[in-house]
């Protein structure tokens, strides 16, 4: 059959294409909306369960960072009403000299309340493993908890740099040695540093508009819209992850054919999600090993900006910024790991040597005079600056750097996180956290009774399932042209939420398969997921269903 074919009655309740393609033009983050409306209003009129895996949000927290956050809270309270303490509910800031000491006391005197031991293994971490002064670490503790101060420094706190710098190097580099040290940035979320790197990169001559760059997808949407705004207009180059098996099952990972075309020097700037959003699969060693030989033997100032917030549920993850360090500005989130996505907290992690101050350097003079100014008004040297400070100073349009950082209580958050991770040598939280993932993501599948082959490279965060890849392998090559036919891609995630009150995001709008879905496996429930299974199933059938009986009108 010719897959441009109509056959009669196709359309199942006369849901409008006009309408579908409309939506099309959208991201599928605001589709989503559109979706929860559905599913909402059918969830009244059938009092079916409303199951949302549209976003990535999840449904757990880590409680013991928390805890340590909120007894130290109360330590950093007690110090400020020691210098004086009015009955009109004000007192005053801590003070440095001896607050080590009053510290310990109030952990001994605290041991047993929950967050004690933490605060406890983080203070002797520091203090007797780096050999830092200890009253300038809990005077920092004391003034971060409490936020009675400008970030100081503003790119991000002196301790909490370090303790989130060795988690970083735990987490993202598999505990390997490593023979660089890498300067961090804490911004506002993952979405902040995004935006602090598109943005510095423009202003300091990196890239110009209408520059060439490339992404590996599928990606997390903004990716893909951002380089089209006006102000950037970059020429794109995809990276697909378009490799199969035998079986014509995805990998998710990228041919030798896709990786090559980074070989053309005029390609700037690499942007990758690793472990991707939405397949949910890490680099497999193939394709790095491919993209580190084509950087040093082809286009050696090839910009990397990876995005890894995804990387600590996969085992043994390494990242391009422990592969490439000159070349790669790493993007880490603790939103998802630690279920802190309201918390807003990130790094952006950059090689002390890096090919960005290198290439800065190197301007033509016109240039280097234009940033000079640009960059005066807060250094004597303004060409010395690096260009991690350059992004600092940017975050707050240069003018109001003396204000930049994050909110040291959002720091001292961090820096917990990190510290809980960092002294969990057995991996307890981690195995946890993968093993949760990995029960909702084979729940889901089962009750689908799609094949989903075993992967360690598998992070499992999100799933992308190509429903044309099932159409073909369930009812067969022909109705999968009559699928592509009579319906547009988005008609499967609209009946499913009208018809199971389950929203899920098309995958489309993340440059994957146009017949592609995306679930989260972070906010629901093992037992939603065989629901959202066999929802998936349900809608796939009705098709088939659907193309039956309009075979036997067409005779």
């Amino acid at each position: 059959m010719d897959c441009k074919e109509k056959l009669p009655s196709a359309l199942m309740k006369g849901y409008s294409r006009k309408f579908e393609k409309g939506l099309e033009l959208m991201s599928p983050f605001e589709i989503k909306n559109k979706l929860i409306e559905f599913a909402e209003e059918h969830t009244r009129k059938a009092f079916c369960l409303f199951l949302n895996a549209g976003r990535g949000n999840p449904n757990w927290i880590a409680t013991v960072p928390r805890e340590a956050f909120f007894l130290l809270g109360k330590f950093g309270l007690e110090e400020c009403r020691r210098v004086f303490d009015l009955s009109e509910g004000i007192a005053g800031i801590p003070v440095e000299k001896g607050i080590a000491k009053r510290f310990e006391d109030f952990i001994q005197q605290h041991k047993t309340l929950p967050g004690a031991d933490l605060l406890k293994e983080a203070y002797h971490y520091f203090v007797d493993k780096k050999r830092v002064d200890p009253d300038s670490l809990i005077h920092e503790w004391a003034e971060a908890i409490i936020g009675d101060q400008y970030p100081v420094p503003d790119r991000m706190l002196k301790y909490a740099e370090m303790i989130v710098h060795d988690y970083l190097l735990q987490e993202m580099c598999d505990r390997q040695p490593v023979n660089f040290k890498y300067d961090l940035f804490a911004t506002e979320g993952g979405t902040a540093a995004m935006c602090y790197i598109f943005d510095s990169l423009q202003e300091n001559r990196l890239l110009a508009k209408g520059d060439r760059v490339a992404l590996m997808i599928p990606i997390f949407t903004p990716y893909i819209e951002i380089p089209e705004l006006d102000r950037f207009q970059f020429q794109v180059t995809k990276i697909q992850a378009s490799q199969m098996t035998g079986k014509g099952l995805h990998t998710w990972q990228y041919p030798d054919s896709e990786l090559d075309k980074l070989k053309d020097k005029s390609i700037k700037v690499l942007y990758i999600v690793n472990p991707s959003n939405p397949p949910s699969y890490t680099l497999d060693k193939r394709s790095l090993d491919k993209i580190v030989d084509i950087v040093k033997k082809d286009n050696p100032h090839l910009m990397i900006i990876t995005d890894d917030v995804y990387g600590t549920f996969v085992p043994h993850f390494k990242s391009l910024m422990y592969e490439l360090p000159l070349n790669t500005l790493c993007v880490y989130s603790f939103s998802k790991y630690f279920g802190a996505t309201g918390w807003r907290l990130a790094v952006i992690a950059l090689s002390e040597n890096n090919i960005y101050d290198e290439m800065i350097a190197a301007l033509p003079k016109s240039d280097i005079e234009d940033l000079h100014k640009r960059y005066e008004s807060i250094t004597l040297n303004p060409e010395k600056l690096k260009f991690i400070d350059r992004m600092v100073a940017d975050s707050r349009m240069v003018a109001l750097n003396h204000t930049a950082g994050l909110s040291t209580p959002q720091q001292m958050q961090m820096a917990l996180f990190a510290a809980y991770a960092l002294f969990d040598k057995e991996d307890r939280y981690k195995k946890k956290m993968q093993k949760m993932i990995k029960e909702r993501l084979d729940a889901m599948w089962e009750n689908t009774g799609f094949e989903l082959v075993p992967d360690p490279l598998r992070a499992g965060y999100y799933s992308e399932i190509d429903i044309m890849v099932w159409a073909k392998k369930l009812y067969g090559d022909e109705f999968a042209c009559y699928l592509e036919a009579n319906y547009d891609p988005l008609d499967f995630v609209i009946h499913l939420a009208k018809d199971t009150c389950i929203v899920l995001l098309n995958g489309s709008g993340f440059d994957g398969p146009d017949w592609s879905i995306r679930a989260s496996l972070a906010n629901l429930d093992k037992d939603d997921y065989k629901k959202i299974g066999k929802g998936v199933r349900l809608i796939l059938d009705e098709y088939a269903l659907a193309w039956k009986k309009a075979k036997g009108e067409s005779k």
